[in-house]
C-alpha cells in the first residue's frame, strides 16, 4: 500500500547512499524489475572485487564501492570475507532493504513474521559504500565514502553506525565532518543514535544530521514457558526448537563448575557450568544489562553442558528476540522473579519451553526500546538529540547468506531504526526535490506522534514510564503527515558555521570541519539561535528568550495560533501568538520566552505547537532551571 500523495514514479529519481557493510545484490529485495534507466546525473561506479563483478549492479543498485585503507593499515589479517562491496555480515543488506527494498511477497524468518514486505521507498535507487568490516569502521574510509557519495550524486546518506559514547568534539568525529560536507551540498544525512540505553549516551550529535532513536512495533516474537504448577508465562525468542516434555528447572548458579562461584555461573559464562548438574535440565541464566556477552552464546554454553532448555533473565529487559540454539526464551526481571520464586518454593520444579511464534497486536506500541541511547546532548546541550524515533526492535529485512544460510533475518538496534527514516526522507525528496536537508528534517520532526496506537502517551522500556524528548526526540515518525507539514524550520550551511562559532570554535577548529578558509565573521550569541525544530534551554536563569523563523509551505493564505504546554515550573510566552501568512514560502519570526516560576530539579519538558484547522506543527520544549548555592535562580 502506498502512502497517499507519494508517487513511486518520483522515487526513481532519488538515490540513497548507504555507508555500511556492503550489500548482497542477489536478494529479491534488490531486483530492478520495471525500473527505468539510471538517472542521467548519476556519476558513480560499480567497483569490481572479490565475488562482485561490476555487471552485478542493475537499475536498483546503481553504484557500489568499497574502502579498505583504514582496515588494511590496522587490522588486515587475511581473513576478511569479500574484499569487495559484497556484504559478508548482513548488516548493510538489512539496512538497505529497510529503506529501499522492493516488495517481496513472502518474506519471513524461518516461518516467523511471514507476509509481504518492502522498504520505505521501494523504487528509490541504492548506492553502496562499504566502509565497515568485521573489526569495525575506520575514519579514513568513512571520509572517503562521504567524498565519493557527494561527488556521485546521492540525495540521502544513511548511516546505521556511530562513534562510541561519549562522542568527541565535532571536528574530531569523522561522521560529523563528512555529514557537514554532505549537508552543505544539499544531501540529508540520517544516522542512528546508538544502543547504550542510558542517559546522556546519545551519539551522532551534530545539528546538521537527523539522529534516530528506536521503538518497538505491535509485533512480538514470543515463546510460552509452562511451569509445573500450570502457570504459563511468556518470553521473547526466535528459537523454533521446543521441548516435547517438561524437565527439571534449576538456577544456573546450582550448576557451578570448577573455580567458578555460583554467582559467576548464574550468568552462564563459558565453562562455568558442571555437565553432571546441568544435564537434562532447564537452566535459568542471568544477563547483565551492561554486559557485552552474547545471549545467543549463553544458549550454546547451556547446550554444551547438556541442558535441554534455558530461561534468560535480562536485567535490562530489552525485549530483543534471539535465535537461541535450544528451546529458550528471554524474560524481564518481573517474570524472572516469578520463575525463581516457583523454583525456591517447589520440591521438584519443572518447566517446558515451546517454540517461538509471531504475535500481532502487541500492546502498548510503539514503545521506546530499552537499548536506544538517550539525551541530553553531551556536546551541545542546546541541541536536542535524538531528533526522531522509528521502529528498531525485531525488524525483518534482507540478509547475507554468507553470514548464515538465510535470505532474511530479524535484527534489533537503532541501526534498524535509521533506515526507516532514510526511506521517509527519500519519499519527501521525491515529492519536494527543492527542499533543503533542514526543511525535510523539520517536516519529519514537527509532524511526529506523541501517543501510541491507543492514543496514550508513548512509554519507555523497561520501566514503563512516560517517554520524554531525551528518549524519543520529537516523537514517533508519522509518514502519512510529513508530506504536508504546513510550516518548516529552515537552516542553511552558513547557519551551521555560525553555530560552530557560537560554541567556541576558533578558525583552526572550524577549518577541521569545513576544510575552507572561512572565519567566524558571522556567529550566534548562543547555540540556541540555530533555527532548530526543537528548543532546549539547559541553563535557565530567571528569564531567557529564543527566536525562531518558520516558512510557510502549506496553503498560501493560512493562519496559525500558538498552543503552549509549558514545562513544569516554567512560564512560557510566545510573541506573536498568531502567524498570518499571505503567500507560499513566506517567512515569519516569533520569540519564545521562558521564565522561572517555581523550583524544579533536572530537566522539564513541554511543547509549542502552531495550529490551524488542518495542521499541527509541534516542537519539543526542554528546560533545566539553573541552581546556585542559594537555590533556584529567580
Amino acid at each position: 500500500m502506498e502512502i497517499p500523495g507519494f508517487s513511486t514514479k518520483n522515487q526513481v529519481n532519488v538515490i540513497i547512499g548507504f555507508i555500511d557493510t556492503g550489500i548482497w545484490p542477489e536478494s529479491p529485495s534488490f531486483r530492478d524489475t520495471n525500473m527505468p534507466p539510471v538517472p542521467a546525473g548519476w556519476k558513480g561506479q560499480c567497483q569490481s572485487g572479490e565475488a562482485f563483478n561490476a555487471s552485478i549492479c542493475n537499475r536498483k543498485i546503481i553504484g557500489a564501492r568499497y574502502y579498505m585503507s583504514g582496515y588494511a593499515a590496522e587490522e588486515d589479517d587475511g581473513k576478511t570475507m569479500f574484499k569487495s562491496a559484497r556484504d559478508s555480515t548482513g548488516h548493510g543488506s538489512h539496512t538497505a532493504s529497510t529503506a529501499a527494498g522492493r516488495y517481496v511477497a513472502d518474506m519471513n524468518y524461518k516461518g516467523l513474521a511471514s507476509g509481504g514486505a518492502r522498504g520505505g521507498a521501494p523504487m528509490a535507487r541504492i548506492a553502496v559504500y562499504k566502509t565497515c568490516w568485521s573489526s569495525g569502521c575506520y575514519d579514513v574510509d568513512l571520509l572517503a565514502a562521504f567524498d565519493d557519495a557527494i561527488r556521485d550524486g546521492v540525495h540521502v546518506i544513511s548511516l546505521s553506525l556511530g562513534p562510541d559514547a561519549p562522542q568527541g568534539d565535532y571536528f574530531s568525529d569523522a561522521i560529523s565532518v563528512g555529514s557537514f560536507h554532505a549537508v552543505s551540498r544539499g544531501i540529508l544525512v540520517v544516522a542512528s543514535v546508538g544502543n547504550e540505553g542510558t542517559s546522556g549516551s546519545a551519539t551522532n550529535l551534530a545539528p546538521w544530521m537527523i539522529t534516530v532513536a528506536a521503538s518497538s512495533t505491535d509485533r512480538d516474537f514470543t515463546s510460552d514457558i509452562l511451569l509445573g504448577n500450570r502457570v504459563q508465562l511468556m518470553g521473547e525468542s526466535l528459537s523454533l526448537s521446543q521441548m516435547n516434555t517438561s524437565a527439571r528447572i534449576i538456577p544456573a548458579s546450582e550448576a557451578y563448575a570448577g573455580y567458578f562461584t555460583p554467582y559467576q555461573s548464574s550468568y552462564c559464562l563459558d565453562s562455568s557450568l558442571n555437565r553432571t548438574k546441568a544435564k537434562g535440565k532447564v537452566l535459568v541464566c542471568r544477563h547483565a544489562g551492561s554486559s557485552s556477552e552474547s545471549k545467543l552464546e549463553k544458549s550454546n554454553i547451556v547446550k554444551q553442558a547438556g541442558g535441554v532448555g534455558m530461561i534468560l533473565i535480562d536485567e535490562a529487559d530489552k525485549g530483543v528476540a534471539i535465535p537461541f540454539t535450544i528451546p529458550a526464551a528471554t524474560v524481564g526481571k518481573k517474570i524472572g522473579n516469578k520463575i525463581l520464586a516457583y523454583i525456591n518454593n517447589t520440591r521438584l520444579p519443572t518447566a517446558r519451553i515451546l517454540s517461538a511464534k509471531t504475535v500481532l497486536g502487541a500492546q502498548p506500541a510503539p514503545r521506546v526500546t530499552a537499548f536506544s541511547s538517550r539525551g541530553p546532548n553531551s556536546l551541545t546541550p542546546e541541541i536536542l538529540k535524538p531528533d526522531i524515533t522509528a521502529p528498531g526492535l525485531n525488524i525483518l529485512a534482507a540478509w547475507s547468506p554468507a553470514m548464515s544460510k538465510l535470505n532474511f533475518n530479524i535484527l534489533s538496534g537503532t541501526s534498524m531504526a535509521c533506515p526507516h527514516i532514510s526511506g521517509v526522507v527519500a519519499l519527501l525528496k521525491a515529492v519536494h526535490p527543492s527542499w533543503s536537508p533542514s526543511a525535510i528534517k523539520s517536516a519529519i520532526m514537527t509532524t511526529a506522534k506523541l501517543s501510541d496506537m491507543h492514543h496514550k502517551p508513548i512509554i519507555v522500556d523497561p520501566e514503563g514510564k512516560r517517554a520524554n524528548p531525551f528518549d524519543f526526540g520529537s516523537g514517533f515518525v508519522n509518514p502519512t503527515k510529513v508530506l504536508d507539514p504546513g510550516l518548516i524550520y529552515d537552516a542553511q550551511p552558513e547557519d551551521y558555521r555560525a553555530f560552530l562559532c557560537s560554541i567556541g570554535y576558533d578558525e583552526k577548529s572550524l577549518h577541521l570541519i569545513t576544510r575552507d578558509n572561512r572565519t567566524c565573521d558571522q556567529t550566534f550569541a548562543s547555540p540556541n539561535e540555530l533555527n532548530y525544530p526543537s528548543i532546549t534551554v539547559p541553563n535557565l536563569r530567571n528569564k531567557y528568550s529564543v527566536t525562531r523563523t518558520v516558512t510557510n509551505v502549506g496553503k498560501s493564505r493560512s493562519t496559525y495560533k500558538a498552543v503552549i504546554f509549558a514545562p513544569k515550573g516554567v512560564n512560557v510566552t510566545v510573541v506573536p501568538r498568531r502567524l498570518a501568512f499571505t503567500r507560499y514560502y513566506q517567512k515569519m519570526n516569533f520569540t519564545v520566552t521562558f521564565k522561572v516560576a517555581a523550583p524544579t530539579q533536572g530537566y522539564v519538558f513541554g511543547s509549542l505547537s502552531w495550529r490551524n484547522k488542518r495542521t499541527w506543527v509541534t516542537s519539543p520544549l526542554v528546560v533545566r532551571v539553573a541552581h546556585s548555592n542559594m537555590g533556584t535562580m529567580v
